[in-house]
């Protein structure tokens, strides 16, 4: 399972309108890829389609797809935002990390 904070969630929300996405029907793509300083990086965009790889999880009134091969390295991750004069943007809160990056958009296992 993949959560959404509150804070992520109105700021998916207010993302996905912008970009003509609607958080009622629509996805938040969540996946991994090879690369980043630390071995692996997070990837995060907005889809409308399902693909048949897909694990969909619905956390605070979000739709989350994840293909499979990704959900093995997220499994539990909580996405948050962080803003403010410091902030980072999106903050993947991944318990299976062993190390990540400065940044947080990289990790390893």
């Amino acid at each position: 399972m993949i959560k959404v904070s509150d804070t992520a969630k109105k700021k998916i929300i207010d993302l996905m309108k912008d970009d003509g996405f609607d958080a009622a029907h629509d996805y938040v793509r969540v996946g991994v890829k090879s690369g980043g300083c630390s071995g692996l990086s997070y990837e995060l965009k907005f889809d409308k389609t399902k693909n048949d790889d897909d694990k969909i999880f619905v956390d605070n009134d979000i739709s989350i797809a994840v293909e499979k091969k990704s959900f093995l390295y997220l499994a539990g991750t909580i996405l948050e935002f962080s803003g403010g004069l410091n902030g980072k943007g999106f903050v993947f809160n991944n318990p299976n990390a062993s190390r990540t990056c400065g940044c947080g958009e990289s990790f390893s296992l």
